[in-house]
């Protein structure tokens, strides 16, 4: 996916273990299971690869032309694909009709819930948004029911707006902090948020529609890592850090396409002062470099950019300005992050070697003040010239990262059992089955 939400090929196959939403369908001796794994298939190879021929098509996955032929022609009657432009390139004879992604009526949906904020995020079958809203919370002055009722609340509104529209959501992957069984749909423990054993699926579902498609729990900094993956610029990309700051430092790694899970990133004992931590342990990194420090650094308790019921990218905007016209007390705020930041950074870099870091949250935010600091310190860490570099970069995706890879997520249903779409008849738009 790029800036712009369209999905970026090449990149989603080998992390199919995600999530119970990406889970590989068995293999099957009956028929039916045998077709429904080609359609798969083929319209991963089309997410992939972008447009392609038939012929194409059928050489890339090793499957008969004929059979790719019968494939195409269910998932267009389907609604997932549809007929392209004519391939005229280098073409010998007659050009070939080209065969591309369509889905414009199914979405996946991500909701992601932080201290200070929801968000929803929806992406159709080709990854382009189709909804996105946002609503500013103090979330830790509500009960885990009350925040809950309030992402139920945009969750259900934007189901249906999609559904006015004529969108079919597929799921919903609620991305949340802490420790998350995705089985079940707990949130073990979010110190930041105050949860402890929080039925957090179960919950969510009371405020929904009886007709709300199924609701998945992920973890927020893992689903962050996942659309970073995706977004990441060129295809070849197999490994990187992905760090994001908010009130709580969360993060994910991805080693040869899969997305590692267990991460305490924000949680390692980093900070110079040792001072206390929601966790109740102290010198937890995310003390030193979380957002509340960075504000305590920034601004006075009774400044604006403290209040948590105004939107944080509001706040955030505030506090550039305020960088921009060289105000004293921001910038050095931002010295003192950028140098805890490359602390961690560099213990990271140690421990998992990555090509690449991502920073994402209000790191990416204020990325043109910390990037250059973080980069030269990694840099001088190198134990010898030879060695490759760790580049570290901005999130491209703004904020909405988590709610964007839990809508992804949801999306892979479709992508794993395209039959889970019965055919459109005439007139008739689609529906989602529960094959």
């Amino acid at each position: 996916m790029n800036q712009g939400g369209t999905v970026q090929h090449g990149r989603r196959d080998a992390i199919t273990s995600a999530s119970q939403a990406m889970a590989a369908y068995p293999d099957a001796a009956d028929k039916s299971s045998l077709r429904r794994n080609n359609l798969g298939v083929v319209l991963r190879h089309l997410r992939e690869h972008g447009a392609q021929s038939r012929t194409r098509i059928a050489s890339e996955v090793g499957l008969p032309k004929a059979t790719v032929s019968v494939l195409v022609t269910e998932l267009i009657q389907r609604g997932l694909a549809r007929e392209g432009e004519l391939d005229r390139a280098g073409a010998v004879g007659r050009p070939r009709r080209m065969v591309e992604l369509d889905g414009p009526s199914i979405c996946g949906m991500g909701a992601e819930i932080g201290v200070d904020h929801v968000r929803v995020v929806a992406l159709n079958l080709r990854g382009d948004v189709v909804l996105d809203d946002r609503l500013a919370l103090d979330l830790p002055t509500l009960s885990p029911e009350g925040a809950i009722a309030q992402v139920g609340g945009l969750v259900r509104a934007g189901l249906r707006a999609l559904a006015e529209r004529g969108v079919r959501t597929v799921g919903v992957t609620l991305a949340t902090q802490g420790t998350v069984d995705t089985t079940t749909g707990t949130v073990g423990v979010a110190t930041n948020l105050g949860w402890h054993d929080v039925h957090v699926a179960r919950e969510l579902r009371t405020h929904l529609d009886g007709d709300a498609p199924p609701v998945l729990v992920e973890n927020d900094a893992e689903c962050g890592a996942l659309a970073e993956y995706l977004a990441a610029p060129t295809p070849d990309i197999r490994e990187l850090v992905y760090v994001t700051g908010g009130i709580g430092v969360g993060g994910a790694s991805i080693s040869d396409g899969k997305l590692l899970r267990g991460s305490e990133f924000g949680h390692m004992r980093l900070d110079r002062r040792d001072r206390p931590c929601a966790c109740g342990r102290t010198g937890c990194w995310e003390v030193a470099v979380g957002l509340q420090a960075f504000l305590d650094a920034a601004a006075d308790s009774g400044d604006r950019v403290h209040d948590r019921s105004v939107d944080l990218t509001e706040r955030l905007d505030e506090l550039l300005a305020r960088a921009d016209r060289g105000d004293a007390r921001t910038l050095a705020a931002l010295d003192e992050i950028a140098d805890s930041l490359a602390l961690g950074l560099g213990v990271l870099a140690d421990v998992l070697n990555p090509p690449r870091i991502v920073l994402g949250g209000y790191f990416a935010y204020f990325g043109g003040y910390l990037l250059d600091e973080v980069q030269r310190s990694l840099d001088a860490r190198k134990i010898s010239p030879t060695s490759e570099r760790i580049l570290v970069t901005a999130s491209t995706l703004g904020l909405s990262n988590a709610a964007r890879g839990g809508a992804q997520l949801t999306l892979e249903r479709i992508f794993h059992n395209p039959t889970a779409v019965p055919p459109r008849t005439e007139g008739a738009g689609l529906a989602v089955t529960g094959n």
